[in-house]
């Protein structure tokens, strides 16, 4: 049944694999169950009810990426996007919570309708090739960065930005016992070098006292309190006095959400090999739409914009090729929601040396750009460079298309055919004078 419906064989994969690889992608962003509520409970939202609404948001997009369109991709609610939605939507403009999850499940509205009429798809196809390596070399840098961060191997300086942590903490040094005991695994060709180093490291973490079980009640009841709470007739309600400007939060949630999508969506299908010869995304539509939907639930639920996670790279290190990878993550959030709290039982030391080699793994993507044409490796550069240094794929994307437009257009080499990059460059430069403005 399981070859029928993922064709496992025809993806050189079998289900050992596809699980151990579920696993692995599971045990890296399973922090989101703990970091969404603290996140949004900033916005006044029920702590344990935004719990218990991540896991099952998580569960359904991500069963629904791995049945519907067979990609070994995870969904959650988005880093990022939960932060717009506490600290600028609510508690910088002051919009309900309830309205603000109403302007989550229009934008995924919206998400959904592009999706159907085609204009995501051609939206995609614009974006140069060599962009869509820049990209997966860039994610690679930022996840590496993510990891070294959380490890403590790099801390924040205020007059270098970055310096070297210390490495004799705890924490420290049991993330860089990890890193060396997957990266000899790997060497070594061990099948499930990630997941076997994660668990090994988490227990090591759990004997030295570095982390702990959770305290307190939690029922999984907790989740009426925000489920079905938006509120979208507050959203369309133009004469309030917040009017127009709730719609262009809707657009930003819908902004944010497709580029990060984007960028996340081209660098793990590169790093499985799933995008065919002429560099396009096979089943694409399935995915998109996947996505979609996965927003629209997470609303209904009560917690924020739901889109693919980058921590599916470790699973596709990991050998997943298929969707058996997706649904195996969907199951494993979904039992979370019994247990939400214990996630917290697996310390960062254990995750982040896994995020630090699926960074090294993702940047030989940069070998299929074309460094001595300076039209394709600026672009390439920026965008790289961009993702880690300004902490967003969708940055890195702007930074990339705009420069590769207005280089193509001083160079003269601008065709009508090239009219929705020249579109998409124009709209990312409004974009960055609405943040700067912001």
């Amino acid at each position: 049944m399981l070859e029928r419906i993922f064709g496992l064989s025809a993806h050189g994969t079998d289900v050992r694999t596809e699980l151990l690889a579920g696993v692995t992608t599971f045990l890296t962003m399973a922090y989101i169950v703990v970091v969404n509520p603290a996140i949004l409970g900033d916005a006044g939202m029920p702590v344990a009810a935004v719990a218990a609404a991540t896991c099952l948001a998580a569960g359904f997009g991500s069963l629904l990426m791995g049945l519907i369109a067979n990609y070994p991709l995870a969904l959650a609610p988005g880093m990022g996007l939960n932060a717009y939605f506490t600290y600028t939507v609510v508690k910088g403009m002051g919009v309900p919570w309830e309205t603000a999850l109403g302007c989550v499940f229009l934008s995924g509205v919206a998400f959904l309708v592009l999706t159907l009429v085609g204009a995501r798809q051609l939206i995609l196809n614009a974006i140069p090739r060599s962009l869509f390596a820049a990209v997966a070399a860039g994610v690679g840098i930022f996840i590496a960065f993510i990891g070294l961060r959380d490890a403590g191997i790099i801390m924040p300086n205020a007059a270098t930005a970055v310096a070297l942590g210390d490495l004799t903490k705890p924490t420290a040094a049991l993330s860089i016992g990890g890193l060396l005991l997957i990266g000899a695994l790997q060497a070594w060709r061990v099948k499930g070098a990630m997941l076997i180093g994660i668990l090994a490291t988490a227990a090591a973490g759990w004997a030295l006292g570095l982390a702990h079980a959770p305290t307190g009640a939690y029922s999984l009841t907790a989740i009426s309190q925000t489920a079905f709470k938006l509120d979208i007739p507050g959203v369309l309600n133009l004469k309030s006095n917040l009017g127009l400007s709730l719609l262009e939060v809707v657009f930003v949630f819908l902004f944010v959400d497709f580029f990060d999508n984007t960028g996340t969506l081209v660098a793990v299908t590169k790093r499985a090999g799933l995008v065919d010869e002429a560099g396009k995304i096979p089943r694409l539509n399935r995915i998109l739409i996947a996505d979609s939907v996965a927003t629209m639930g997470g609303a209904l639920a009560g917690t924020s914009t739901v889109t693919s996670y980058i921590e599916s790279a470790s699973g596709v290190a990991a050998g997943g090729r298929t969707g058996l990878t997706s649904v195996t993550v969907g199951v494993l959030f979904l039992i979370t929601l019994f247990v939400a709290p214990l996630v917290q039982a697996i310390p960062s030391a254990a995750t982040a040396p896994a995020l630090i080699l699926v960074g090294a793994l993702m940047i030989g993507a940069i070998v299929e750009v074309d460094w001595a044409d300076p039209g394709a490796a600026i672009p390439a550069f920026l965008t790289m460079v961009a993702i880690p240094l300004t902490y967003s794929i969708a940055n890195g994307l702007a930074f990339g298309i705009t420069s590769y437009a207005a280089l193509k257009l001083l160079r003269g080499q601008a065709r009508p055919s090239d009219w929705l990059l020249f579109l998409l460059a124009a709209l990312f430069v409004l974009r960055f004078v609405y943040l700067a403005n912001g």
